[in-house]
Order: structure tokens, then sequence, then C-alpha cells
């Protein structure tokens, strides 16, 4: 345990240190929560990702489950903007796991304006960017497991103004046998620039180190302690504190509150797990403020079949 502590330390130290950039960096629709279960939890599930969410959240994890995971949100983020995603999952045993993830990021309709027409020009248009991925995870030990995935990005503003970029997330999950404590590493987003016109902009490149713990385990009830440090190529460190306390493995309370962070403060959400011809299926929800802002919703279903 003393040496999972100076790891700890040692990581965390590291994300104090960094270039402060914002807006330098393109393609900010990836760093937007997919699943409500993180959400509701800051989005510290790094090290406690549980179903095809992982895909997203921590793609190493993926290679514990033994069923066909898949899961489908919503979110309706601001300006009538509608986040959505899709993944799905399945462990072939020895050789590991796969994966495949799918990400739209869509505004809604909007009119075409001028500046002889600033009433619009009859013209109607769209703009949304999307994620493509394909994931792999393998066990490496009873303890350690690996994951990567490899995304094709694609960003379309208006007619001729398209770009398109590639990226890959490497990341690692060590789980323990003490209370279920576990902890993960990422860096996500790394891949080529898009370019626009004449600027090129990096991808939001991303460091994350996050543990969770099972801090109260009964037959009847569960509290799962999470936490998440992140450090983006363009911005300050930020944190995540998340919690889910669970009864009977039915019914679900979770919230989170996040660290450092201008933007974001508090989420709540709330789930329910039904039991289906030995099939699981989640049905999770989740609110989070963002200060001045308001809050956004998020809903979803995930089922291991």
């Amino acid at each position: 345990m003393k040496k999972y502590l100076i790891i700890f330390v040692t990581v965390y130290s590291g994300l104090l240190f960094g270039y402060n950039r914002p807006g330098s960096s393109g393609a900010q629709f990836l760093l937007i929560g997919v699943s409500p279960r993180a959400m509701a939890m800051s989005n510290a599930l790094i090290s406690a990702s549980d179903g095809a969410e992982a895909t997203y959240y921590n793609p190493a994890a993926t290679a514990n489950f033994n069923k066909t995971e898949f899961i489908i949100t919503h979110t309706q983020w601001f300006a009538n903007i509608n986040n959505d995603f899709a993944a799905v999952t399945h462990n072939f045993g020895r050789i590991g796991a796969l994966g495949l993830l799918f990400t739209s990021f869509i505004t809604d309709e909007m009119k075409v304006r001028t500046p002889l027409q600033p009433e619009g020009t009859g013209e109607t248009f769209y703009s949304g960017s999307f994620r493509i991925g394909m994931s792999y995870a393998l066990r490496m030990t009873n303890h350690v497991s690996f994951g990567t995935s490899l995304n094709y990005i694609y960003s379309s503003l208006y007619k001729d103004f398209n770009e398109s970029a590639y990226s890959v997330d490497i990341a690692v999950l060590y789980k323990t046998n003490f209370k279920n404590f576990n902890f993960g590493m990422k860096i996500e987003h790394f891949g080529s620039e898009m370019k626009f016109v004449t600027e090129a902009y990096p991808l939001p490149t991303n460091f994350q180190f996050g543990m969770s713990v099972d801090a109260i385990n009964t037959d009847d009830y569960k509290l799962l302690v999470t936490s998440v440090a992140m450090k983006p190529n363009d911005g300050d460190p930020v944190g995540g504190l998340g919690t889910e306390l669970a009864w009977n493995d039915v019914i679900f309370l979770r919230g989170g509150y996040r660290l450092n962070d201008e933007v974001r403060t508090f989420s709540i959400g709330g789930g329910v797990l039904l039991k289906i011809s030995n099939n699981n299926f989640h049905f999770d929800y989740s609110y989070n403020n963002y200060r001045l802002l308001g809050g956004i919703h998020s809903i979803g279903i995930s089922a291991g079949i």
C-alpha cells in the first residue's frame, strides 16, 4: 500500500504544474461527460466504470466485464445543443475485449444570416461534431488491465468549413482486494490538429488519475467513493469527488462536487436497476450545475446481456 501512496502523491503533485492556455485547443465537445451515472459523480469514474460507459472513461475496465455491455445516453446541452452517446463492448476472453463508441454534438436548426439580410436568407443549417472510436482492453494480471481507444473526429461548422482529426486514448486500471480499492490513469485525445481556414488547433489532450473505494459494503447498502484529478493541455488542473449509495443493488443515489473549477460546481442523480431474464438494465439520470450558466440534464439506459 505504501508504494501506491507514493504513486498517488507523485501524480497528484505533478498535476499542479502546467500551462494555462484557455481557448487554445479545439473539439472541446470531447471533454463533455457522456454517462448520467458518471456525470452525477462529477465524472470521477476513471477507476469505477461499470459497463459500456468505460469505453469513454477508462477503456481498460472493459477487460473485466463478462457480458456484452451497451449504453445509450442523451444530454441536453446549453443553447439547445444535443449531446448523444452510444457504445457497446464485448469480452472475448484471453484475446481481450473490444468496444465501439460514438458521440454526436449537434446544434438545433439555425438561420443563415448575412450583413445584407440580418433576419435570414431563407436558408438554414446545422453545425455538428462527431467522434467514432474503437477500444481494446486486455487483462495483464489479476489486478492490472490495459486499454486503448482509436478515434476519428469530424467537425462541420457550415458547408465547406469541415475538418477531421485522429486521436488515441491510453489507459490503465489497477484493482486491489482491499475494499474494492481501485485506481486508474489515462491520457486521452492525443492526436492530430484540427485546422479551420488558416488556424490550427490541437485536440484537448487531457491526463487523468483517479481512485475509488467501497467505504461501506453491507448486505443492504454499499457506499462507493470516487475521486479524479485532471490536467488539460489548455487549462488549470481540476478535480472531482463522487459518491454512489446503493440499496440492494437496485436503487442508486449519487452526488458529486468539482474542485478548482470556475464553471461547474455540484451534481446529483440517481438510477434504478431492473433484472429481466438474467439481464441487467440500468436507467439513470443526472443534473449538473454550471454556476451562472444554469444546469443541464442527462438521461441514459445501459445493460449487460
